[in-house]
């Protein structure tokens, strides 16, 4: 942010790797940069990039439905979050609306490399499936290859992003930085 990122940066960066790899890639972010660059324009910029969806963390689904109709327009997968404290009625509504995946946040609280994971995971994932049969992904606070097998054995995907943050940080200065981070994400991968 310091040296001047903006959306039309991630969208070039986005193009440059979807040159290189199908791997489908979710634009994750706020909704004001979003709403300042203009939804119509994001969407359709995005999807011309390579993206195959977008979550907007702070915005729920009785929010989304401008952007919603961008994204449906443009074939993008806009996807919702759910909580430990998300009741019933909650899923039923970011089941009605998401596409792609549902994203369960598997703590309460900030996102953040924990050790332990929360015992009541593989629960929530179970009712949130009696509301979709899109996949459920969960994420944050997952941060090593033990959590991540535990979790791929009851949820779709699994989501990592600080502890990838944090080699990242740990090795920011060393020209060997993508393989540094490349065998983490290698390891977290071996279920």
């Amino acid at each position: 942010m310091k040296k001047g990122a903006s959306l039309k940066d991630v969208m070039a960066l986005l193009k440059d790797i979807r040159s290189k790899s199908e791997i489908p890639i979710v634009l994750f972010g706020y909704y004001n940069p979003i709403f300042v660059y203009g939804m119509n324009r994001f969407a359709k910029d995005a999807k011309d990039a390579g993206a195959d969806g977008i979550l907007v963390v702070d915005l729920p689904p009785e929010e989304a439905e401008e952007l919603k109709r961008y994204t449906d327009k443009a074939g993008l997968a806009l996807i919702f979050l759910l909580t430990p404290t998300s009741d019933y009625n909650r899923m039923k509504v970011v089941a009605k609306q998401a596409k792609g995946f549902i994203y369960y946040v598997s703590v309460a609280g900030i996102t953040g490399a924990r050790d332990e994971l929360s015992a009541t995971i593989q629960g929530y994932v179970k009712r949130i499936r009696r509301f979709t049969s899109l996949p459920v992904c969960v994420g944050f606070g997952i941060s090593n290859s033990k959590q991540v097998r535990e979790v791929s054995g009851y949820a779709d995907g699994v989501v990592v992003g600080s502890a990838i943050v944090k080699v990242i940080e740990k090795h920011q200065l060393s020209s060997n930085l993508p393989k540094k981070v490349g065998r983490f994400i290698s390891e977290l991968k071996k279920v």
